[in-house]
């Protein structure tokens, strides 16, 4: 069922955000438009300059959701947003890598802490990194830990606090700010010369702690003297380190793209007073018929929208940019409101800065070769798992593509199912559904076993759908034989089915009085278990949305 083209007739000719749903209310499409109306018409237009994709969108369309804005930059926060939220199939997807760790500052607190960490929140912390250099971000570390007294304690201050002061304390490491012994000014002097440390600028912090040194050693306070001199050799240490990672020019960051097919990656370097700090990879999937100004406006737009307000209070005056983009004027509005300083987004065309792009676009083409390598290696380790999969349970054709049911419900009511997907042995989310239950089954987990595969088997026949080569519910002979009336009725009697009972982990299949068994350690079986438990998380996660 597509959108009838009266309906289209009705949408508001403003600017605003569209959604493109298909039957079930899932969003396939989450767009801007200056004009709503002429916007999504133009899905719907028969054209053979189309590509397959949008062809493919528009036959699944069934409704369409719009929300008109005022401006184009308030229509550019909301899809980034909503693609957040919603993550439809049909966009280009972004996924974090989050493989390189930060270090985090808890500037929100009173009295902040210094630690490594691999997880973002928008908690008002500040982030060094990512590090893609361990050797960097350790030396960086340890220069902030050894020469600066920061609290390691996880104490709530100053609510929250011991009675007395801790180890720390007594070996040096500490001025016990719990106990009063170091005030709040004063500690948060160390932490605003450490964030400065941490961003590279460590000339500044140098010619301060000279200062010091002088004014101690003509008060003939020898022993303050020394930390300070300490405090000197550790910012050389560190500046040597730097100087490695030192590329030249001020504060940037550098956006590279590399694509291969229907994949891609995004680099962006973090440059920081001339020195690489840090770098940001993105994995991109759904680029088929994307042009390269299309894939860094989605990139750049829901990269920096996406960082909240602390990264984008930390972003550098210039973006270099391998390619314009046509949102770029209204993403350099929207950031220099909220960095409070002019932000622009620059292509350049020569000189240093053109060699800072290709330097991006390198580690970008190195990072998707990596992950096109482990992409077959994971590829070639699951073949042994499929094909033992086959042998064990009599599969006429390898399992590359197999869907597992599950169905939840709290004492007969809110019955939902869900269906995941695995290819080559791994969760393609693209493929996942859930679904309210309709037949009013209450506690008749066989007929809404039924209900779920069959619903889905007709959408499949429907669409033209590839169809999986094996099929697993969650159960045993009961939801074994609804499963396998669901397939026959939709006309998909030669689709293998199986079921996995949970108490004995036994694997019931169809004209076979025993069930089939297998070890514990079996790859094979671990296999199905983990498809089980994936489509019973989904199930009950969809259980608790609709209960709120």
């Amino acid at each position: 069922m597509t959108i009838a083209h009266r309906n289209l007739d009705h949408l508001p000719v403003l600017p605003g955000v569209y959604m493109l749903k298909d039957g079930d209310g899932e969003v396939l499409y989450i767009g801007k438009a200056n004009a709503l109306r002429a916007r999504v018409r133009s899905y719907f237009r028969p054209d053979r300059a189309q590509s397959l994709r949008t062809r493919e969108l528009a036959r699944r369309s069934a409704a369409v959701e719009t929300i008109v804005v005022g401006l184009g930059a308030e229509a550019l926060i909301l899809e980034a947003n909503l693609i957040k939220e919603y993550r439809p199939r049909f966009n280009i997807q972004l996924r974090d890598d989050k493989s390189y760790p930060h270090i985090k500052v808890t500037v929100a607190e009173p009295f902040p802490r210094v630690f490594v960490t691999r997880r973002l929140r928008q908690d008002g912390s500040r982030y060094f990194g990512p590090y893609t250099s361990v050797g960097l971000m350790r030396q960086s570390l340890e220069v902030v830990k050894r020469l600066y007294t920061v609290r390691s304690c996880r104490y709530r201050l100053p609510k929250e606090a011991p009675a007395r002061p801790c180890l720390d304390y007594h070996i040096g490491r500490c001025q016990a700010p719990c106990v009063g012994l170091q005030s709040r000014h004063a500690y948060r002097e160390m932490i605003d010369e450490i964030l400065r440390v941490l961003g590279g600028d460590t000339e500044s912090v140098r010619t301060r702690v000279e200062t010091r040194m002088q004014s101690a050693a003509e008060a003939l306070d020898f022993e303050a003297a020394a930390r300070h001199r300490n405090v000197l050799q550790g910012l050389d240490a560190l500046s040597r380190h730097q100087r490695a990672y030192r590329l030249g020019g001020g504060d940037q960051d550098v956006i590279g793209l590399a694509r291969d097919g229907e994949l891609g990656t995004a680099v962006v370097l973090r440059i920081r007073g001339g020195i690489l700090l840090g770098r940001e990879t993105r994995r991109l999937s759904g680029l088929s018929d994307e042009d390269d100004g299309a894939l860094l406006s989605a990139v750049a737009s829901r990269f920096y929208l996406g960082s909240g307000r602390e990264g984008q209070a930390e972003l550098p005056r210039e973006v270099l940019i391998p390619a314009e983009f046509e949102d770029r004027p209204l993403l350099e509005g929207i950031l220099s409101r909220a960095a409070g300083r002019k932000v622009v987004f620059h292509r350049p065309q020569r000189g240093d800065k053109v060699r800072l792009i290709e330097l991006a676009s390198a580690n970008a083409r190195h990072t998707m070769e990596d992950r096109v390598t482990a992409l077959e290696y994971a590829a070639d380790r699951a073949d042994e798992v499929l094909y033992d999969l086959q042998n064990r349970l009599g599969l006429k054709v390898v399992p590359r593509l197999m869907a597992c049911f599950d169905v939840s419900h709290t004492q007969g009511t809110d019955v939902v199912a869900s269906v995941v997907v695995f290819r080559n042995g791994e969760p393609r989310k693209a493929g996942y559904r859930r679904m309210r239950i309709r037949g009013g089954w209450g506690n008749d987990d066989y007929r809404s076993m039924g209900e779920a595969v069959s619903r889905y088997a007709n959408r499949l026949v429907k669409e033209g759908a590839p169809v999986p080569d094996l099929v697993l519910v969650d159960g045993g002979r009961g939801q074994l034989s609804a499963a396998r009336g669901a397939l026959g009725s939709a006309g998909l009697r030669e689709t293998a089915v199986a079921s996995l009972a949970k108490r004995e982990e036994e694997v019931f299949l169809p004209g076979r009085r025993r069930p089939v068994r297998m070890g514990r350690a079996d790859r094979a079986l671990h296999l199905l278990q983990r498809m089980r438990d994936e489509a019973h998380r989904f199930a009950v996660s969809y259980t608790l949305k609709l209960r709120r």
